[in-house]
């Protein structure tokens, strides 16, 4: 089957490790503020919890977001953990800055990470992202992204080791 030219197919056909990258509408920095990266940040903390997804990775910004997580049963369970997501933050956003109905979310990219490097080259992609787009010069001093939670709760070698992984070449939607 082709991919249907006029948005992304989300192929979520079986468990295991996805790298989703989701963008605003227009690209526009609707979650502009501190305290909506919080609210976004916290939002994804919760659902992740009740869904019992596991987080590897996130860095959120005002017209973009990344994810490393797990999904842990097949087929519909990643797609209905990200349509919530969107929902519940787009109508919170949409309340807090009296813009009842505004368009938030566009479109979202999803790939399976199937094989060991790709998972440690794009872990490492996400946790780099905020020094990528010029907002810090060391992810850890980006307080929306898990670079520093990583630094602190993974075992040095680990953290080492996916530090080697350069992220130039991998495919990630990414121009925001």
């Amino acid at each position: 089957m082709e991919n249907w030219p006029h948005a992304p197919l989300h192929w979520f056909k079986q468990a295991g490790l996805y790298i989703i990258t989701a963008a605003t509408y227009m690209k526009d920095p609707l979650f502009g503020s501190a305290d909506d990266l919080n609210d976004l940040q916290d939002l994804l903390f919760d659902l992740a919890r009740t869904k019992a997804a596991t987080l590897h990775a996130w860095s959120f910004f005002p017209n973009h977001y990344h994810l490393v997580l797990n999904s842990p049963t097949q087929v519909a369970f990643l797609r209905d953990v990200i349509r919530e997501f969107h929902s519940i933050s787009a109508r919170e956003l949409n309340k807090r800055h009296s813009t009842p109905g505004r368009k938030v979310w566009f479109q979202y990219w999803d790939t399976h990470l199937t094989y060991q490097r790709s998972y440690f080259a794009r872990l490492n992609y996400v946790h780099q992202n905020p020094v990528h787009h010029g907002v810090v010069t060391e992810a850890t001093n980006y307080r929306w992204c898990s670079a520093a939670w990583f630094e602190t709760t993974a075992k040095r070698s680990f953290v080492e080791s996916v530090r080697r992984f350069g992220s130039a070449r991998i495919n990630v939607k990414d121009d925001f």
